[in-house]
């Protein structure tokens, strides 16, 4: 299993979800974390690629469909870990759009 870190934005991303969502999310990114990796690699990941103009290759995605919820995570492979960037509802392109703001900040 890869160690699982969070930007400080991300836990207040899982901190402002109501509790059952929250413990959904926290499942699920636990469940991707026993192997992130791309699809294409074998792993659970979605790769991201240039969605919309915004550069997300290297990035992966999980989706909660029935929450709406979409998870950005970046791959750290020399420590086996993956960093949560952002935990945010699907609105639009919102979710990648605050990732991309994250990934310059961090």
């Amino acid at each position: 299993m890869w160690k699982v870190e969070y930007l400080s934005d991300a836990l207040e991303d899982i901190k402002n979800l109501d509790r059952s969502q929250s413990l959904k999310v926290v499942k699920k990114i636990n469940q991707v974390a026993v192997n992130p990796l791309p699809k294409g690699e074998g792993g659970y990941g979605d790769p991201l690629g240039n969605i919309s103009g915004m550069m997300l290759a290297g990035y992966c995605k999980i989706k909660l469909l029935k929450l709406g919820i979409r998870v950005v995570y970046r791959l750290v492979r020399s420590s086996e870990s993956m960093k949560i960037i952002v935990v945010s509802v699907r609105a639009d392109d919102e979710v990648y759009l605050i990732a991309q703001k994250r990934i310059k900040n961090d």
